[in-house]
């Protein structure tokens, strides 16, 4: 059975096309048009895809999994940024499940042995006191054997840490599963309490040094974890700072490198 034959077996709207530009600017596209809170728009392969800070995303056809997810949460705008830490410890706990050992590095990447498996990209449109759509695009690399060359050194996939192929359909299923469970208490609390431990704990650069990258300067400092609303509290030489997920970049000295 095929991958698409086995995503339509699970009880959901699925969108699923062999190729896309872009699955998030196609659930734009079927949000705007009405798509249901939960619907999942996957590709086989992108030829536009996208990451944070506009990066493009390599996605071949046949070695990823390559989803976004259409929300219509009853939320205020400022809390939509925190379904991207919510889908980051749903990949998290299923790269587990798959025998992979891995962590996250704030905001929105899954990364193995100081590389990256995974990019999560949440966009939106909302008014000012309401959210329209959400829309959190996943991307994680399964069946790779080899990447680019500019690539090798920044990205893994499932398939090289473990040497074993695996069934994208099964991988799929079993995020649902961990984010269905995590959005809908979100939803309910409003917050990142429910998950602000476990996703510290897998946080790769939790009290270590990193380096802020911001527009017009640089600046160190030791990353303390999350905060229940999905900060990264960061300890300067003048006192503690929160950083909002999507307005800075954060490098490292640990071996990852965004």
């Amino acid at each position: 059975m095929n991958f698409r034959e086995e995503l339509l077996k699970i009880d959901r709207s699925i969108y699923y096309y062999d190729v896309l530009g872009s699955t998030n600017d196609q659930a734009r596209i079927l949000a705007e048009e009405g798509a249901c809170d939960g619907s999942l728009v996957l590709a086989d392969a992108q030829d536009s895809g996208k990451g944070r800070m506009g990066r493009s995303f390599f996605s071949p056809a046949g070695s990823g999994i390559w989803m976004t997810l259409i929300l219509k949460p009853d939320i205020l705008p400022e809390k939509a940024s925190m379904l991207t830490l919510v889908a980051a410890v749903a990949v998290q706990k299923t790269m587990v499940d798959f025998g992979i050992s891995s962590g996250i590095k704030w905001p929105n990447d899954i990364v193995v042995a100081g590389k990256k498996v995974t990019g999560i990209l949440t966009e939106m449109r909302a008014e000012p006191d309401h959210v329209d759509y959400v829309i959190v695009g996943i991307g994680i690399n399964v069946n790779m054997t080899k990447f680019p060359e500019k690539l090798e050194s920044l990205a893994t996939s499932m398939a090289q840490v473990r040497g074993q192929m695996f069934d994208r359909a099964q991988i799929v299923k079993r995020f649902l599963e961990y984010f269905d469970e995590y959005y809908q208490t979100f939803v309910r609390e409003g917050n990142l309490g429910f998950l602000q431990e476990t996703y510290n704990q897998h946080l790769i650069h939790r009290n270590k040094q990193i380096y802020v990258h911001e527009i017009r300067r640089v600046w160190p400092g030791i990353s303390l974890g999350i905060n229940s609303t999905g900060e990264l509290l960061v300890r300067t030489n003048e006192g503690d700072v929160e950083l909002r997920s999507g307005e800075v970049s954060i490098r490292g000295v640990y071996g990852y490198m965004e």
